[in-house]
């Protein structure tokens, strides 16, 4: 694990009294930027969160769960780094224009975006689908991405541009988004996440913004749990699924998240990445 230094300044400890190894960062370029993680109390966006905050951002935890998110607070300030807890629910928009401001109003400015909040939504076949859940669905995920992203590059178009670059936004999409086999809200919802992708990729390139996505493949969060509580056979079959022959860790969805928020990647605009260990190469 990354640590960050001990924030006596440098030189004022001896190197052997000192509680933390210096932190070496993969991306240095993102150190002080501002960034901003909805859905990050748990799973993939709080693995996004810890390790923007481990590369020296200043995070912005966000979730519907108070004692979830705090907790990820807690975590990534004993480690160094620095972060706050926004309780809202993007499925509303006038929560998702108060969770921009607020991480406007604690840091000055918002530089990068990850929109991570999601369900699963599942359930029954198409014509036995409920529409309450199929509502609760795409407002969480599909209207949720589209309130996230109108508000996040209303602010970064809003701000003065440093450098060459004004922002970037990933979208965490989903396999799903490029084949079939999911719940009918959630299949929906991934295709039009990659879709609102490519139109914002277009609209914003040439303003300094690039907004990407990944499609993860099968994660170990809790909605895997979910899934192993409901239907535990349905575990075993995704397994097989992947050739690489294993389930995704957190950690390398932050990879390509990271990859993508960065300049590293500095040509890569409109553009939903398969993170699946070979699930859509079938």
């Amino acid at each position: 694990m990354n640590w960050a230094l001990a924030r006596a300044p440098a030189g004022r400890l001896p190197a052997q009294l000192q509680l933390f190894p210096m932190r070496t960062n993969t991306y240095p370029e993102l150190e002080g930027k501002v960034a901003l993680i909805t859905g990050s109390t748990t799973g993939i966006g709080k693995a996004v969160a810890v390790g923007l905050a481990a590369e020296g951002c200043k995070v912005v935890v966000n979730g519907r769960n108070v004692k979830n998110g705090n907790a990820v607070v807690d975590e990534i300030r004993a480690d160094g780094g620095e972060a706050n807890f926004v309780a809202a629910d993007v499925s509303d928009s006038s929560q998702v224009k108060g969770l921009v401001q607020a991480a406007v109003d604690e840091y000055g400015r918002l530089d990068l975006a990850c929109n991570n909040a999601g369900h699963e939504g599942m359930g029954p076949v198409t014509h036995t689908y409920p529409e309450d859940l199929w509502d609760a669905t795409m407002a969480l995920n599909l209207s949720g991405a589209f309130y996230a992203m109108k508000y996040e590059l209303a602010q970064m178009m809003r701000q003065p541009q440093i450098g060459p670059n004004r922002g970037a936004i990933v979208n965490v999409a989903s396999i799903a988004g490029m084949v079939g086999g999911a719940s009918p809200p959630y299949n929906a919802s991934k295709h039009g996440m990659i879709g609102l992708t490519k139109r914002a990729g277009i609209e914003y390139a040439d303003k300094g913004i690039r907004v990407n996505a990944i499609n993860p493949a099968v994660t170990k969060t809790p909605m895997l749990d979910r899934f192993m509580q409901d239907d535990p056979e349905l575990v075993p079959e995704w397994a097989e699924m992947h050739p690489i022959g294993r389930f995704a860790e957190p950690s390398e969805m932050f990879d390509a998240v990271a990859w993508l928020l960065s300049d590293h990647s500095s040509f890569v605009v409109g553009v939903a990445v398969p993170v699946d260990g070979g699930w859509t190469a079938h």
